[in-house]
């Protein structure tokens, strides 16, 4: 099973279990567990659901593993016979993620369902 996230502007293609790196991801601590509800696409064997544009009731459970920034990048301009030389670093921010469950649309609609239909029930009882 499979899925294509958004985060950060930049579309990541993530399983179970996978790790990988983000743009930064602001008020978030490490070890915390967070919700990328931006799906694109679900693919599970031989079904796959595509979003027009997101997967709807789709959602993919992640946890913090580190903050961290990225090597630093040199970016040197440089201008032949004109004494024109700039040296510029840039390191970029980063959150690394660890995938720990993709929720299909309706798996997630019909549990939803079901906690309604319950609640109903409860509040009628305490009426009563």
């Amino acid at each position: 099973m499979y899925a294509v996230v958004e985060t950060g502007g930049k579309q990541f293609k993530v399983s179970e279990g996978d790790k990988f790196r983000v743009p930064r991801i602001k008020d978030v601590e490490i070890n915390d567990i967070i919700s990328l509800e931006r799906v694109l696409m679900v693919e599970d064997g031989d079904n796959f659901e595509v979003g027009k544009p997101l997967v709807e009731g789709a959602k993919v459970t992640c946890k913090v593993l580190i903050e961290a920034r990225t090597p630093k990048l040199i970016v040197f301009k440089y201008k032949r016979r004109k004494d024109y030389r700039k040296k510029i670093g840039s390191r970029t921010y980063y959150t690394k993620l660890q995938v720990e469950k993709i929720e299909k649309a309706w798996l997630r609609l019909l549990l939803e369902k079901r906690k309604k239909e319950k609640s109903i029930s409860w509040k009628f009882q305490d009426i009563v």
